[in-house]
């Protein structure tokens, strides 16, 4: 005889995303991030004799072009993919603790924690969500210190690339525990160097070519102007750089947990894919 079967163990529920993205969606999002690419990486792929005047005067243009893209990318989200009244107050909510945590350390010595937020939001709540969630976290507090100028589309850019991208990561809904926590510090370690990188893309062709060996050099080329970057990387925020990368690790292995907990609690309750009813008088 047989005693009774071992009850399986219950399957973990799909998480729920608050933002899915649907094909308007997906073009507006890849149109932004084209546009932005090619604000970000002129100065390595123009050829010698480009500009630098050219594209200083250029860059209001650039700056009004991709607030635009960019709330053309929420308003497609919004109206295909039906951000909810509970999705619009989780990020409102969640934008407002990222923006009040920037300020935090000011930025000194790359004491930024708002990074790790990001990144454990974006994981719970989807790239869709993480990428208007960093957009609009990087403009709130951008008003909230007073970073207004036209480094601003570049920031709120780079931060929903930053977030969406812990959105993308496998196994959201099978990873749990030691496992999950560690590869989000591993993302996150890595991906604060690549915030740096790409801001560092935004403000290095602007320095003054005769002052400094790691400036931008229209006449330098690719291999030239790409050693120099490096250069300049090294010389001026490596250690911001590391300092947030390490903030963002410590932080998501300390309170990733109780953390990732009560996001998945609160988009379970919020029942972001629950199709609404109505039930007849």
């Amino acid at each position: 005889m047989t005693g009774p079967a071992a009850p399986r163990p219950a399957p973990l529920q799909r998480q729920a995303r608050a933002v899915r993205l649907g094909p308007r969606s997906v073009a507006a999002l890849v149109l932004v991030s084209a546009t932005g690419a090619a604000g970000f990486l002129w100065p390595l792929i123009a050829g010698p004799g480009s500009q630098v005047g050219a594209h200083a005067q250029d860059a209001p243009w650039l700056f009004a072009g991709l607030l635009v893209l960019l709330v053309a990318v929420v308003a497609a989200t919004i109206s295909e993919s039906g951000l909810g009244p509970k999705a619009v107050a989780m990020l409102g909510v969640l934008a407002a603790t990222g923006a009040a945590l920037r300020p935090v350390g000011a930025g000194t010595a790359g004491i930024e924690p708002m990074f790790f937020l990001m990144v454990l939001s974006g994981r719970v709540l989807g790239p869709g969500f993480g990428f208007v969630l960093g957009s609009v976290t990087m403009f709130a507090s951008a008003l909230l210190t007073g970073g207004v100028g036209p480094w601003m589309p570049f920031q709120m850019l780079s931060m929903g690339w930053f977030t969406m991208g812990a959105g993308l990561l496998p196994g959201p809904d099978r990873l749990r525990g030691r496992a999950e926590l560690a590869m989000l510090a591993a993302y996150g370690f890595l991906a604060a160097f690549a915030y740096g990188t790409v801001m560092n893309l935004a403000g290095w062709p602007f320095m003054d070519a005769l002052a400094s060996d790691v400036a931008y050099d229209p006449d330098r080329g690719l291999p030239g102007n790409l050693a120099r970057f490096l250069a300049y990387c090294l010389a001026t925020s490596l250690g911001w750089d590391l300092g947030r990368a390490v903030v963002t690790v410590v932080l998501t292995l300390a309170l990733g947990a109780t953390l990732l907990r009560a996001l998945r609690r609160a988009t379970r309750r919020a029942a972001f894919e629950a199709p609404v009813t109505f039930e007849p008088r």
